[in-house]
């Protein structure tokens, strides 16, 4: 894959553009929020995320969908869980992924973040496809995106069950809070996937406290 930071777009992975997005305000990206999602909950390669977040999904295929049938979200990229890269908000554009949330003191984290999906639940672990897109991907956006250095490198820890705020060396749980409107990356990332994105982007040097 490819980054264009002319056009925002990743080149040699999916596109499914979303409506679900609109101009971000002036400021430099500074944020990478990574999520987990699927749809319906623990079932995969269903195309329904997709659906989703082109506010296609059809309510009526099962009981789950009609609770987000209001919901108009999306988010930059999805992973899903053979490592299929899909992109459906141009990084020059505003996602909508984060919801109400605050970062370190500065609120709407969708004003200056950029959002990964992985397919996944809060219970199952992520496979190794998904660890090496994610290692690609993370490594292209903060390529292009300086404003994303290592120290505020962050990946999400708001749990659906569990909310403690866990901080490791590059992922400052401790300041980010949303409340939780679906499922989010769970301990098994933080203890195991951080470290090893990590690692691949930044180098051998870099571990995960904790």
């Amino acid at each position: 894959m490819q980054l264009d930071p002319a056009s925002g777009w990743c080149q040699g992975i999916r596109h499914c553009p979303s409506p679900n997005f609109n101009e971000r305000p002036a400021g430099e990206i500074s944020l990478l929020v990574v999520h987990n999602i699927s749809l319906p909950p623990a079932q995969f390669a269903t195309g329904k995320v997709q659906e989703f977040f082109q506010n296609r999904l059809d309510v009526t295929e099962h009981p789950y969908f009609e609770g987000i049938a209001d919901l108009r979200v999306s988010a930059h990229f999805l992973i899903e869980r053979d490592g299929i890269v899909t992109q459906f908000v141009s990084c020059i554009d505003r996602a909508w992924h984060a919801g109400v949330s605050r970062f370190e003191g500065r609120e709407t984290c969708n004003d200056f973040s950029l959002g990964i999906e992985l397919e996944g639940t809060d219970d199952l672990p992520f496979t190794d496809a998904q660890y090496a897109s994610l290692t690609d991907l993370t490594r292209q956006l903060l390529a292009a995106y300086p404003g994303i250095t290592p120290s505020a490198f962050v990946v999400t820890v708001i749990s659906r069950r569990d909310a403690r705020p866990i901080q490791a060396r590059l992922l400052i749980g401790r300041a980010f809070s949303a409340p939780c409107r679906m499922e989010d990356t769970h301990d098994e990332f933080l203890g195991v996937g951080a470290g090893r994105v990590d690692r691949e982007v930044l180098g051998p040097a870099s571990a995960v406290a904790t």
